[in-house]
């Protein structure tokens, strides 16, 4: 071993400069990564118009609806309309046998012209005292009863000749060729398809938003890409105790005849309007405990905003206050932001 191990003090001086070699050899830690930017898409804020909208779920209901019975019994003759045709008011629908009708028509038109004819010689000599008073009452009364028979049985004969009461499509048909139908029976339902209604139930808290004639957009399942045009018809000036509802009925256009009674429809009523207010689309929004907030990207870093919004539509908020215009909010990235983090535009969505 050599000398130098033996000596304590040469033995320490060998140790340190151990070490020190050590630690110079030993390389130098890696620098602290920087924090990679997060890429988002962002949209300016800007102005523009937005209106404000009540919004709600209605069943598509028609305005008119007609439910055509048989006002006399009988026996179904003819039918001449299917389901989904169209008719107007008048249209003959189904016919009744008419022959014994038709018979006691003749017997009762048979019996009047007898006593009008009666009728006509007392009044001829009733002047002359040819006939007693209580004679020629008694015949005028005759002649009354049997006119009124007559127009009776005109009458049944007409009504055996069913028709439409209202314009419309031919919505049921609960009859067939050969079935004996009684008085009141139901024949025919008839739906007026040319306008229907939708009736919403606002709570009386939001009721005084409303009016008649505001106008309404309607859309429903069958026709996604479409909506359709509608007004306030009326409002109940009652409140519903049970539910604190008011019924509202929206009239609803169907010129094309696409919708359908029984539909589903996502109404919203527009009963105010702004223009030149600052936008943001509503992906940018992050709202937590009722508190509404953004991520603006300035100099590279998200910055989050709280701010305070307006009206909405089905795209937009109005923002009230936290932003100002051309600012850049992230609308898609923002779940791996936090306030400070860099932050990289990848993509425009204005």
């Amino acid at each position: 071993m050599p000398t130098i191990a033996r000596h304590p003090f040469a033995r320490m001086a060998f140790v340190a400069a151990v070490m020190l070699s050590a630690c110079a050899e030993k390389p130098e830690e890696e620098k602290e990564e920087a924090e990679p930017a997060v890429p988002v898409a962002v949209a300016v804020v800007q102005r523009g118009p937005i209106e404000a909208a009540y919004k709600g779920t209605a069943t598509i209901e028609a305005d008119a609806q007609a439910t055509v019975v048989a006002k006399i019994s009988g026996i179904v003759e003819k039918i001449r309309v299917e389901e989904g045709m169209a008719v107007k008011a008048g249209d003959m629908l189904a016919q009744l046998e008419q022959d014994r009708l038709q018979l006691e028509v003749a017997r009762a038109r048979a019996n009047y012209q007898q006593l009008k004819a009666e009728f006509s010689r007392n009044e001829r000599i009733i002047e002359q005292n040819l006939v007693s008073r209580e004679q020629y009452d008694r015949s005028r009364y005759e002649l009354q009863a049997s006119k009124a028979a007559l127009d009776l049985a005109e009458l049944s004969l007409r009504e055996s000749t069913i028709r439409a009461p209202i314009d419309g499509v031919i919505s049921g048909r609960h009859v067939k060729t050969g079935n004996s139908v009684q008085v009141n029976a139901a024949l025919f339902d008839i739906t007026h398809m040319d306008s229907l209604e939708a009736q919403l139930h606002v709570p009386e808290r939001e009721i005084h938003k409303l009016k008649a004639q505001q106008p309404a957009m309607i859309a429903v399942d069958a026709w996604p890409e479409e909506t359709f045009a509608g007004h306030v018809k009326r409002i109940n000036p009652v409140v519903d105790p049970t539910s604190g509802t008011v019924k509202v009925t929206v009239a609803v256009d169907n010129p094309e005849g696409k919708l359908l009674p029984g539909m589903f429809g996502r109404l919203q009523v527009l009963y105010d309007r702004r223009d030149n207010v600052l936008l943001i689309p509503k992906d940018a929004v992050v709202i937590e405990d009722a508190t509404a907030s953004v991520f603006v990207i300035q100099d590279g870093k998200a910055q989050r905003r709280n701010v305070t919004l307006g009206y909405d539509n089905d795209r937009d908020y109005e923002v009230l206050d936290g932003l100002e215009e051309n600012e850049n909010v992230v609308t898609t990235g923002r779940a791996s932001l936090k306030d400070g983090a860099p932050a990289e535009i990848v993509s425009d969505e204005s």
